[in-house]
């Protein structure tokens, strides 16, 4: 097996972008296309096993990956509007949306001429993920990309005060469906808050909420089943407004106990739309949304739409930064075949 990737971090979190060394994927979108990769009998989280999920395990595990890694399959865009495809994957399968990754997309498709960009102005690519269609507006100066701002599917409230019983006792949770499903709920409503120190306490909740609420309607999408289910459980600390609007800092469990380490593309996204319901963010205010290891998103909701009926259109604006470039190698004779995860 010989696999080429472009590595890429956004806010801290990684995203690696396979260029070269995938089986041709079936399907006439990307949804479709993220259905094969499952397999028939598999889930989301539980690929049934094949030669492209080979090559998803041979990235994400060690030694060549870890179990925070992330990343993506290109492939053709639905139709000639979109520029290209993907299909995002992490240590347990193939996620509906990526934020981040949308950040990442943007900015490799300019910095790799697939998509032209002035030296100073902006550069619009349009991306079809397994939730829609996407664009990532990439920000140029000096011939340099400076940040890439990501306009998400709309995004909708299920859920504000959903009563979740754990084992640190029954919290009121938020639900939003923004190209994923995402729980959020104070840490401080836990008898935690978001800091590295914390983060085994902080994934074991996330674990036991995510599980919770497994068979609440509200984690149903509206409109399309194969968006159903939580994915992430956001965390958050309630931080003094700048002015601007709210500040939060947060930590993302998503998956099977993954952390994001960036603020969340999409999770930002659903936060989004939970304080525009709640009243505390209106067009025109910004959302300064801080990771657990400090880095930084801002987001905004646009005008028009209602968080609680069709949605709201959310844009989020991160950094992009390319971390390397890969020729990934399995030896026929190497045991450990594609890896393990610790």
């Amino acid at each position: 097996m010989d696999v080429r990737t472009v590595d890429y971090h956004v806010a801290g979190e990684p995203f690696r972008i396979v260029l070269d060394g995938t089986p041709a994927i079936p399907g006439d979108t990307v949804a479709e296309r993220r259905a094969v990769a499952i397999g028939a009998g598999g889930t989301a989280t539980a690929p049934r096993p094949g030669a492209l999920d080979e090559v998803r395990r041979l990235l994400v595990r060690e030694p060549r990956g870890h179990a925070g890694m992330y990343g993506g399959f290109l492939v053709p865009a639905d139709d000639d509007e979109a520029h290209l495809g993907v299909l995002f994957w992490h240590k347990d399968g193939y996620s509906t949306a990526c934020g981040h990754g949308t950040i990442a997309l943007g900015a490799w498709a300019v910095d790799s001429g697939l998509v032209r960009a002035p030296d100073d102005g902006v550069a619009r690519v349009r991306i079809d993920v397994p939730s829609g269609r996407v664009t990532a507006t990439v920000h140029r100066a000096g011939g340099r990309t400076t940040g890439v701002t990501f306009r998400n599917v709309p995004a909708v409230v299920s859920a504000r005060k959903l009563p979740v019983q754990t084992s640190r006792g029954t919290v009121e949770v938020a639900v939003a469906h923004a190209g994923a499903c995402y729980a959020s709920v104070p840490a401080a409503a836990l008898g935690l808050t978001v800091e590295t120190a914390l983060l085994p306490e902080l994934t074991a909740v996330g674990r036991e909420i995510r599980a919770a609420l497994a068979d609440s309607p509200a984690v149903r999408h509206p409109s399309d089943p194969r968006l159903s289910g939580v994915y992430g459980v956001i965390l958050y600390d309630e931080l003094p407004d700048d002015g601007a609007g709210p500040v939060q800092r947060n930590v993302t469990v998503f998956a099977d106990g993954q952390i994001d380490r960036s603020p969340c593309g999409s999770g930002t996204s659903a936060r989004l739309a939970v304080l525009a319901a709640e009243g505390r963010l209106a067009p025109g205010e910004e959302l300064r949304h801080e990771s657990v290891i400090g880095t930084v998103f801002t987001g905004r909701v646009l005008p028009g739409g209602d968080p609680l009926g069709a949605g709201v259109v959310t844009e989020v604006t991160g950094t992009a930064h390319r971390t390397g470039e890969h020729a990934f190698l399995l030896d026929p004779d190497d045991t450990l075949g594609t890896g393990f995860l610790l």
